[in-house]
């Protein structure tokens, strides 16, 4: 069975030369920038050739809160005709340089309603990005801090492109807005963690060390 995901990558891989093909525009972005306007719905299409981004909320209050990153071979936002509201307090930002193929809600739809393979993939991808949202409503939400991050840090590396070995690239800040903790919560349950010998860290990097131990701190779910 399926087990949640924080990160995705190549869950569209297959159709990049199909992709190719069909009308689009090759868009690059830098570092922090946004791959659409803040305050604005969601509107072209992107496919991640290389580089990785991240998805977040802005609430009113001032707080963020990191939803889901993004590598090559996912397509995101996921393809869908209306508009929400809460796209309006939804952001996507480069983390390293990034490369991507865009498409028009349109040049996507003409492709969703004449390649059913396509169109079964997003229906698949969907499920996926739900069943992480509801993990975190109906398992993340009772777990202490500590198990949370065991979950989460398992998930992220388990959910790596192969070959990317043991090692999840970005900050203590961004990981404790993901999982809506106060930088003093993260610090002090990757404090337990090193001490464990479970983890290694370094600016903008944390390592696991040991798999199978930190596995055995993580509830079933994730497993």
């Amino acid at each position: 069975m399926l087990t949640p995901r924080y990160f995705f990558a190549g869950d569209f891989r297959r159709f990049y030369e199909y992709f190719l093909s069909r009308p689009h525009r090759k868009r690059n972005f830098h570092k922090g920038e946004y791959l659409w306007e803040p305050g604005s719905p969601y509107g072209n299409l992107y496919y991640i050739v290389s580089g990785t981004a991240v998805h977040g909320a802005e609430h009113e209050s001032g707080h963020r809160k990191i939803i889901s990153f993004h590598g090559p071979g996912t397509v995101f936002p996921g393809y869908h005709q209306a508009d929400y509201k809460i796209e309006l307090s939804l952001s996507m930002a480069a983390l390293s340089e990034l490369e991507t193929l865009e498409f028009s809600r349109e040049q996507f739809r003409a492709m969703f309603e004449s390649n059913k393979e396509l169109s079964g993939q997003v229906v698949n991808w969907y499920s996926m990005y739900v069943n992480r949202l509801l993990f975190e409503t109906v398992h993340q939400e009772y777990n202490t801090s500590l198990v949370k991050i065991c979950n989460l840090l398992y998930l992220l590396t388990a959910g790596q492109p192969a070959g990317a070995g043991l090692e999840v690239e970005t900050t203590q800040g961004e990981l404790a807005e993901l999982l809506g903790l106060s930088r003093v919560q993260f610090t002090r349950g990757l404090s337990e963690l090193r001490s464990r010998k479970t983890v290694s860290t370094s600016r903008g990097r944390i390592q696991v060390t040991d798999l199978a131990a930190l596995a055995e701190l993580c509830t079933s779910e994730v497993l």
